[in-house]
This record gives C-alpha cells, structure tokens and sequence, in this order.
C-alpha cells in the first residue's frame, strides 16, 4: 500500500485528491498538510510514502519548500501538484529535488499513474508537460529574466518592491490574495530568485519598482 500525504491549501482539492485515492486498492492518504511548514511534524507523525505537494501554499512554498524539505533530510518522493504548467517551473521544481510533477488540470489517472511511480523511485512528468517551452523561451538570448514576465506579475513585482503587503497589492489590483501570492510564486520561479531579499534587490538593480 502506497501512503500518501497531501499537502495543499484548499479543503476542496484535498477532499477531491483524497476521493481520486479512494478509488484504487494500492494507494491510501497517511494525513493531510496546509501550510508548508507543517509538513516535516506531519511527516514524523505519519508513515507516509509519497508527498504531494501543492506549490503555492501560504508561507515557505515552492521551490523554496522543496528544498527546504531535502536540506531538513526528507528524502521520501515528491509529486507535484501545480495549477502551472510553464517548463521552467517544471524544471525547477526537479533541479530542487521534486521527483514528479503533474497539474491540477492533469487526468486522475496520470496523478494515480505519477503517484506509483514516484513510490517506486522513478521520475514522473505528466507526457503532456513534457514538450511545452519554457516560460523564459520568448525573450531575446542573453535578456534579463524580467522580460520574460508577464504584466500582472511585474505589477505585483512593483508593489513588493514599493514594501507593499500582499493584501495591499491584492486590493489595489482587484485580486485575492491567494492569487497575487501566486502571481509572486510564478515571478520569482521565473526570475530564479528564492527569498524576498533576493527580490528586492534584483528589482532595484533592474528599476522594476514602479513609480
């Protein structure tokens, strides 16, 4: 039996991957996660096998999650579970430890499929992720990272470097917060910045701070 511990923000999704699992004889759910820095005490509490793991939790999330994770000496298989699809976030995600990634849009057969092969120790990539360009493929050769982003995150990049919350970005730009959050996950992924520091400093170096 393959346990899995899913850790994801949504009690929606988690009831929707946790009724996906109900479904097969070879795999069950050890517990359930909401922010990233739960995850390791859910770990020591639970005999799990496989971590799925959303990218875009509140708190340390990411790449940074996962390589916090690995650091910390977790070494069970980790399959994520993405609303992006860019190749660059894919690749990212296993240059930092990931073992398999899949979206939220995949099939449940291809997250069932990803979840027995990642326990089994190979690497897993949904086959239809796998030909997509990276998000960084439209800028010229050379180019600064920052061309390749799109309006909303050098928005959200402008207000973070303005010393804006997030919630202050959210509302003047007319967006949850969850998906402001978001939209900073993808820009600094793109940007191959891992901490708030880091970015700030590039967006002053670049003059990204708006107005």
């Amino acid at each position: 039996m393959i346990r899995v511990l899913i850790a994801d923000d949504h009690a929606i999704v988690r009831s929707g991957l946790t009724q996906i699992i109900a479904t097969t004889l070879d795999i069950t759910v050890a517990g359930e996660a909401t922010r990233g820095e739960e995850i390791a005490g859910q770990l020591k509490a639970v005999s799990a096998d496989v971590l799925l793991l959303d990218m875009a939790m509140p708190g340390l999330s990411g790449v940074a999650l996962i390589r916090s994770l690995r650091d910390g000496g977790i070494t069970l298989p980790i399959l994520v579970l993405s609303m992006h699809n860019e190749g660059q976030i894919i690749d990212r995600a296993l240059r930092a430890g990931a073992n398999g990634y899949v979206t939220k849009g995949s099939e449940p057969e291809v997250l069932l499929d990803g979840i027995r092969l990642v326990a089994g120790g190979r690497r897993f990539v949904d086959p239809a992720l796998q030909c997509r360009p990276h998000a960084v493929a439209h800028a010229e050769p050379g180019a600064a990272p920052h061309l390749a982003l799109s309006d909303r995150e050098n928005q959200v990049l402008a207000g973070i470097a303005a010393g804006q919350a997030l919630g202050d970005i959210a509302e003047r730009l007319h967006l949850s917060p969850k998906t402001v959050s978001t939209h900073k996950m993808r820009l600094m992924e793109k940007l191959g910045i891992d901490n708030n520091a880091d970015l700030l400093r590039y967006a002053i170096r670049h003059g990204l701070t708006g107005d």
